[in-house]
């Protein structure tokens, strides 16, 4: 047999007996077990984990183990992009997803200009908010201490900057997610994400003549059907995220 030492992190520890949970503890495995077996047997499945450091250094799932390897097994990161680390798969399994509390309406539309899937939740309940977060796997957006101190909000970010490009800036700053920033794909206004438009003919009778006349390109939000064009107002979100260091 071959003996390793294990550790699993954060909500991977759910997973194991609680004599187990939080700290280093060794097990055996047969000669040419690989790291998807020895961790499959605790019941995880892989679409759980994120990254597994073997020594140290990112390895794959069909790593061999050698006597007296140090395995650490890391859940999906929200704090960091894992992207040139990864052995495990080609892109990280995070999503992003956030929603705001309290006054952050105009964070909410700066987050949805650079790509993020964020939901406005200035007229929910407390109670409601930590219900969609924990349904949805979003990250809570507040500037009040209250609401991120409930017990059932497990995953927020308390804000202190006073405008919401600062606020943008700090949030992709904090969580590393330059790589993740996808500008101009998602409405605005209501979220959903934007369709390009091949045949602009389609949107000829929702534009002004002269935006239909000027620009080639269009995409539209097929939930609330707001058309976008890379016009004036397009140019100022770019101005705004090229602030925050994104564009």
């Amino acid at each position: 047999m071959v003996t390793v030492t294990l550790r699993f992190y954060e909500e991977l520890n759910d997973r194991l007996a609680p004599a187990l949970r939080r700290r280093e503890f060794e097990r055996a495995c047969p000669p040419g077990a690989t790291a998807r077996q020895v961790i499959e047997a605790f019941g995880i499945g892989l679409d759980e984990i994120e990254l597994i450091l073997v020594d140290g250094e990112s390895a794959a799932f069909d790593r061999v183990l050698r006597e007296g390897d140090r395995i650490a097994v890391y859940p999906v990161f929200e704090a960091f992009d894992v992207t040139p680390l990864l052995c495990v798969r080609e892109a990280p399994l995070r999503v992003t997803r956030f929603i705001t509390g309290g006054h952050l309406g105009a964070l909410a539309r700066l987050l949805r200009m650079a790509g993020f899937d964020t939901l406005c939740g200035a007229h929910l309940s407390s109670s409601a908010i930590a219900g969609i977060a924990a349904r949805e796997r979003r990250i809570v957006l507040a500037r009040e201490r209250a609401l991120l101190a409930r017990a059932d909000i497990t995953r927020g970010f308390l804000l202190h900057s006073e405008t919401a490009v600062l606020q943008l800036r700090k949030i992709v700053e904090r969580l590393d997610l330059k790589r993740s920033v996808r500008p101009f794909t998602r409405c605005i206004h209501c979220n959903a994400t934007l369709r390009g438009i091949d045949d602009r003919s389609c949107v000829r009778q929702r534009v002004p003549a002269s935006v239909y006349d000027r620009y080639e390109h269009f995409s539209i939000c097929d939930d609330c059907g707001r058309v976008y064009w890379p016009g004036r107002h397009w140019n100022a979100i770019a101005a705004c995220l090229a602030d925050t260091e994104l564009a």
